[in-house]
């Protein structure tokens, strides 16, 4: 299972917005793609999407742009992930809607994809973006830290 750029991308960009959280003041999608390197026009396609799930929202105007609809330990890598890039599982066999597989009574692959899922959506579903900003303070202190 791999992520697709959408899925790594917009939680690059998400988590831009969390960093500024306490700022209070809504990024712009050229801040967020200058500062990662990253596509302004498929940030703005990542943005659609993100807002639709009801993650972001958006001010419009020379000073607008986006911040995050509710507080970043609200937020999980898991919500964001899905919004972007669907149900997290590694096969079709055990995802929810495709349940009525004609093997699942006796297939024995799917025990094994049922648990990777289930360990996957664990991780995703317990890291908030709260928890990526406190995780990056960390890193960049102790990096401050060695160069003294």
């Amino acid at each position: 299972m791999k992520l697709s750029t959408k899925g790594r991308y917009g939680l690059k960009a998400i988590f831009e917005l969390a960093l500024k959280e306490e700022e209070n003041l809504p990024l712009s999608l050229k801040y967020i793609a200058d500062k990662n390197g990253l596509s302004e026009q498929y940030l703005e396609q990542i943005f659609a999407i993100l807002k639709k799930s009801g993650l972001v929202k958006s001010v419009r105007g020379a000073q607008g742009g986006y911040y995050l609809s509710k507080p970043s330990s609200q937020i999980t890598v898991g919500q964001v992930l899905r919004a972007l890039e669907g149900p997290m599982a590694p096969s079709d066999c055990v995802l929810e809607e495709d349940a009525d597989c004609e093997n699942s009574d006796f297939c024995v692959t799917k025990v094994v994809w049922q648990r990777i899922k289930d360990s996957v959506d664990s991780v995703i579903d317990s890291v908030t973006l709260k928890d990526m900003v406190l995780d990056h303070k960390l890193k960049s202190s102790k990096n401050n830290f060695k160069e003294m």
